[in-house]
């Protein structure tokens, strides 16, 4: 790493208050605001821990800046504690947390950054702070714009990076998205700040490095940052619409369960064809347990297969779709529901197959007691007296992928799924929370 000093090139520093006029913008911040920014040691977020101390001060708020190890690079600790120095010159409180354990061959970048957010995340989940400030900026945006162009990528894709993203009890904020790099830049040198300038940014040999060395050629065609921005920005409006009119839609025709199912009315049909297949995408991700809706091609097939009234289950990303009175089940596809996890002893819950929250009495539950589906072999098992009738009731499609605890290949029992009017303490719960609400906040441009 490369430290760079101060050095005039012209830009402008950000303002307080202009920075102050887009928090205000972003909203929901508690009295005495408490937040984490993502500190790599670069311009850009050191640049956004600066503006961030300043105005978390100015409300009796605090921030803490929190740089990632990833352990890449034999310098990189060192690195960490070379930036918590600047910063503790500075008053601002600052962490490092190290990515632990082996490394990927292959796919280093993506698999870094999903740590990195992990244990983000993660830090601000432990501490009890709800907002998490990361430095994505002008450029960076209109790289991933060019980057999902290149995929092929629909409106969702060209509307790039969402200024607030909802990531369960934390919101995750990019503040400087409208920002040029250059005034970031010039924000630490107004501060005497230095940074670290990694080489590797430009590297080649991946996309954003390419991109990067192609800039000033693209920026001659017309396609500068500040132009690319302006088209993302009207992508995300786009974006935004579509999901509140999807989200409409889905509270029209949807019957969600406890039991990790739905029911899709045969309204669904009557909307338009993008509004639809939104909402069939979500229907999919929600119930098979995916951060994302299946992809467009085999989506657009689902749906007009749904709209022949085609006899017969269709399946698609982890779901059965089954025909079902006045419209369809959609149901979890028992062949993806493949994990068998063993119910520690000591521990009280764990997550399983990506949707359900299982936790359990560990008196009432025998060692030795796994959970997995319970299978089509066993619905002579589920006799009312044993497991209540409300799962007994329920549609044959749904029962053989519910979560049932297992010893020894017996079935002992199925959790309670906090139906109203359970009678007496279950020995074990189950809490439908998939890795994808059925419908998410609508994407926000600020």
């Amino acid at each position: 790493m490369l430290v760079s000093a101060p050095n005039a090139d012209g830009a402008a520093a950000v303002e307080p208050n202009a920075f102050a006029a887009v928090m205000t913008r972003l909203g929901r911040f508690e009295q005495r605001p408490r937040l984490a920014a993502a500190v790599s040691g670069g311009a850009d977020s050191l640049a956004l821990v600066l503006l961030l101390h300043g105005w978390a001060r100015d409300r009796e708020g605090a921030v803490t800046a929190v740089t990632v190890d990833h352990g890449l690079r034999p310098d990189s600790a060192e690195e960490a504690r070379r930036v918590g120095a600047w910063l503790a010159l500075r008053g601002i409180s600052h962490r490092i947390l190290t990515w632990c354990g082996p490394k990927p061959v292959s796919g280093i970048q993506a698999a870094a950054r999903a740590a990195r957010y992990r244990l983000l995340f993660e830090y601000c989940r432990d501490s009890g702070i709800l907002h998490l400030a990361v430095a994505h900026h002008l450029e960076d945006q209109a790289e991933t714009l060019l980057m999902r162009l290149a995929h092929g990528s629909g409106v969702d894709g060209l509307a790039a990076m969402a200024t607030v993203r909802e990531r369960g009890p934390v919101r995750l904020i990019r503040p400087l998205l409208d920002q040029p790099k250059a005034r970031l830049a010039a924000t630490c040198r107004a501060a005497g700040l230095p940074w670290l300038d990694d080489p590797s940014n430009r590297n080649p040999d991946f996309a954003r490095g390419r991109l990067r060395g192609a800039a000033v050629a693209l920026g001659r065609e017309g396609l500068t940052a500040a132009t690319l921005g302006r088209t993302a920005r009207r992508a995300g409006h786009s974006r935004a619409a579509l999901d509140r009119a999807t989200a409409a839609l889905l509270g029209r025709v949807v019957t969600l369960y406890p039991e990790g199912w739905l029911r899709l009315a045969a309204a669904w049909r009557s909307a338009p064809e993008e509004i639809a297949l939104r909402a069939l995408g979500a229907c999919l991700a929600c119930i098979g347990g995916s951060a994302h809706p299946p992809r467009r091609d085999p989506l657009e097939r689902l749906a007009q297969a749904l709209r022949r009234d085609l006899v017969g289950a269709q399946t698609l990303a982890g779901c059965r779709i089954v025909p079902a009175r006045a419209g369809w089940l959609i149901v979890r596809e028992p062949a993806a529901v493949r994990e068998v996890l063993p119910l520690a002893s000591g521990a009280q819950s764990l997550r399983w197959d990506r949707r359900f929250e299982l936790s359990w009495d560990p008196h009432r539950v025998a060692a030795g007691t796994v959970i997995a589906r319970l299978g089509e072999s066993r619905r002579s098992a589920l006799r009312p007296a044993a497991v209540g009738e409300t799962i007994a009731a329920l549609p044959g499609a749904v029962r053989p992928s519910l979560p049932a605890l297992w010893n020894d290949s017996t079935l002992i029992d199925l959790p309670d799924f906090g139906r109203a009017g359970t009678d007496g303490e279950p020995a074990s719960v189950a809490r439908f929370t998939p890795t994808r609400v059925l419908t998410n906040p609508s994407f926000v441009v600020v």
